[in-house]
């Protein structure tokens, strides 16, 4: 089955070939003729995906497979070798000149949250494979084999835990985080691996399934999912660090059911309120550390109360809750992890409840390298695209590059509508600045032993 999206021309121009880097800006122009294939490409991951308002492209289920599909299928069409590692992740590979060097690395994810936007991921597994397609269509051979990942599972939605693709083929998936069970299903992690074709015997083991030290460098392009490029007017931004995140899916507070009309305001033991008075003490502690010049942020993105018993005439007993906690170092984390701790034993010794909170999934804050920070920012130059430099408070993949030693980088896109959200949105001009610079990065890349 062909891809809906037109196949690249296969007629090579004469003139790129026997690629020069002192060519690097002519062939990155080339970029241009590919943006209607990206906006075909966009458009059919869309349509696969479509979910109410937004898309929905659940972690190791039918519709992320689909993506992977498309995707591949328009690389084999480009003559672009295709295959999927023991991770189930997808992988593209145009080789280089030397084989005996370090590769280098491009990649994102195509999962999405549910119903949320389409460039999330996408946008970078897309510059990816048409990076490639520019370079294949042109018979130009790069400096070093390149490889395509397109990760599995990245988004933590579905199972709490992030990067999962990425953490499987470093050989950083534990056991606990293998019993990990989807949101949408109840079935653990381990089984939806190999449903896809994943190796959960070697994934359990913690064998690395890629051999970290033959990677040059791992580069990712990713829509910035907040406001600040917009903000500055800028098309593009150069990352320097990821967030950290330590997060609790489910914090339980347990009080008393009672009526509500029956039981008086001194004798109720109600959940709701408790929650309620706990979650606006943490948020005034957060104030409080921002005014001390502590960057993090703090979010209960899910809470409710058991709807097998609410009523609007009972005092809730119960009420569960998540909390997340972001920060660009550990040590930040694990202090206002500890405030979030005390301030729920203050709210239950005063309101006679008690919180349990299940055991924290942690993601350690991560470094970008600060060569290829300069070096992508020192591109954007060449390349005319105003940009800046600026940390990621949302996770991704590249983090558990960087956290196990690989040089990693990433280039932002600017998104004018936030993200994890239906109207995230992203300009072609946009995109195809950041795929010029992308292109450039590839064609020259900075050396690391070979």
């Amino acid at each position: 089955m062909r891809t809906t999206c037109a196949p690249l021309t296969r007629e090579a121009d004469p003139s790129l070939i026997g690629f020069d880097p002192m060519r690097g800006p002519e062939i990155a122009r080339g970029v241009h003729a590919l943006l209607p294939v990206a906006e075909q490409l966009f458009d059919e991951l869309r349509r696969l995906s479509r979910d109410g308002p937004g898309v929905t492209r659940e972690a190791f289920g039918p519709r992320e497979s689909e993506a992977h599909e498309l995707i591949a299928r328009f690389a084999r069409e480009e003559h672009l070798e295709v295959d999927r590692d023991t991770a189930a992740n997808l992988v593209v590979t145009l080789h280089g000149r030397e084989a005996g060097k370090r590769f280098l690395v491009v990649g994102s994810h195509l999962d999405s949250v549910p119903r949320g936007g389409n460039y999330d991921g996408a946008a970078g597994v897309v510059a990816g494979v048409l990076a490639l397609a520019l370079l294949a269509r042109n018979a130009i051979v790069p400096p070093r084999t390149i490889k395509l990942l397109a990760l599995r599972g990245e988004e933590s939605a579905w199972f709490g835990k992030s990067w999962i693709g990425a953490h499987a083929l470093l050989g950083r998936l534990s056991s606990v985080d293998l019993a990990y069970l989807r949101v949408d299903s109840a079935r653990p992690l381990g089984d939806h691996l190999r449903d896809v074709g994943a190796d959960v015997d070697a994934i359990a083991a913690g064998r690395p399934l890629m051999d970290r030290d033959a990677l040059a460098a791992f580069l990712e392009v990713h829509i910035e999912q907040g406001p600040v490029l917009e903000a500055r007017g800028l098309p593009v931004g150069v990352v320097t660090a990821i967030y950290g995140n330590l997060r609790h899916r489910r914090v339980v507070c347990r009080g008393e059911a009672a009526h509500a009309g029956a039981t008086p305001r001194d004798l109720r033991r109600d959940a709701v309120v408790a929650t309620a008075d706990l979650i606006v003490r943490v948020d005034a502690q957060w104030a409080q550390w921002l005014a001390r010049g502590k960057q993090l942020v703090v979010t209960h993105g899910m809470i409710g109360t058991d709807a097998r018993e609410h009523s609007i005439s009972r005092v809730p007993g119960e009420v569960a809750m998540s909390v997340e906690i972001r920060a660009e170092d550990s040590q930040t984390l694990a202090d206002f992890h500890r405030v979030v701790r005390a301030e729920a034993e203050s709210v239950a010794q005063e309101r006679g409840v008690a919180f349990e909170f299940d055991e924290p999934i942690v993601n350690v804050p991560a470094a970008m390298d600060e060569r290829w920070v300069a070096r992508l920012d020192a591109l954007c130059g060449e390349e005319g695209v105003a940009c800046m430099r600026l940390p990621s408070g949302a996770g991704h993949d590249a983090s558990v590059f960087a956290n196990a030693g690989i040089p990693t980088a990433m280039l932002f896109i600017r998104n004018q509508y936030g993200s994890h959200n239906p109207e995230e949105r992203m300009e072609t001009a946009d995109f195809a600045a950041a795929l010029r610079v992308l292109v450039r990065a590839l064609l020259d890349p900075l050396d690391r032993d070979t």
